[in-house]
């Protein structure tokens, strides 16, 4: 596979669209008898694919905040190296894994090949190669530098072009957090929000701690970063 991974590297220098990217992904992954590809991209408040999955599996899987229970993201986190998956068998397994296997394997994901990167600010990245078979029989081991390297070359490509997602999980933030969050980009204390929309300063603190609470923020500021790169306000 070192080779495939060279020439994952090579398309995602040369690249010049995003479509362009998409569209060789899915014929690198034809070539290695592969049925499908996901690239995953992990943040706090955040999870997006770029895949050529079947599209209702995409939207279910974040729908349903799969990725919490999902035993390949999870190795990836505590691992963060190259690995095989394939399926646990049904009886080891509690109700919900059963579930999401037997949900997966409809569309036909039985097992594949993760490669998990760290990102900035300690996120993480990954890409996925899947297939219906129930297990995979690989005749070489697989080259982890290069396979992390052709996928943190990918990501920067993802990165550098802003690639539209082909599915994203959707954050929950309210009307009136959305707007004092607003206020709050422009500058604006909290007593001049509660001035200008008319609301106490409680209820103006009641907002903002919420939506710092919704974005798994820290600090206002970081929740108003968040919001702004997550294009909420």
């Amino acid at each position: 596979m070192r080779n495939w991974f060279q020439r994952l590297t090579d398309i995602s220098s040369l690249a010049g669209t995003e479509q362009t990217l998409k569209e060789a992904l899915s014929e690198l992954v034809q070539d290695l008898d592969f049925d499908g590809y996901a690239y995953l991209n992990v943040q706090p408040v955040r999870i997006f694919a770029i895949s050529n999955y079947a599209p209702e599996w995409q939207v279910r899987y974040l729908a349903q905040n799969y990725a919490a229970i999902d035993p390949v993201v999870s190795m990836a986190k505590q691992q963060m190296k190259v690995f095989a998956w394939a399926a646990a068998a049904p009886r080891s397994l509690s109700k919900p894994l059963r579930r999401f296997y037997s949900e997966a394997g409809d569309f036909g994901i039985r097992s594949g090949i993760s490669v998990p990167v760290r990102t900035a600010f300690g996120h993480m990245s990954m890409l996925t190669l899947a297939s219906h078979k129930p297990s995979l029989s690989l005749e070489t081991d697989i080259d982890q530098i290069a396979a992390v390297t052709a996928v943190a070359q990918l990501h920067a490509k993802m990165e550098q072009q802003d690639t539209e997602p082909t599915a994203s999980a959707a954050i929950d933030l309210k009307a009136k957090q959305a707007l004092c969050l607003k206020w709050s980009a422009e500058g604006k204390t909290m007593k001049d929000i509660a001035s200008i929309e008319g609301m106490s300063f409680a209820t103006v603190n009641f907002h903002l701690n919420n939506a710092r609470k919704a974005l798994d923020a820290g600090t206002l500021a970081q929740a108003t970063a968040r919001a702004t790169k997550l294009k909420l306000i």
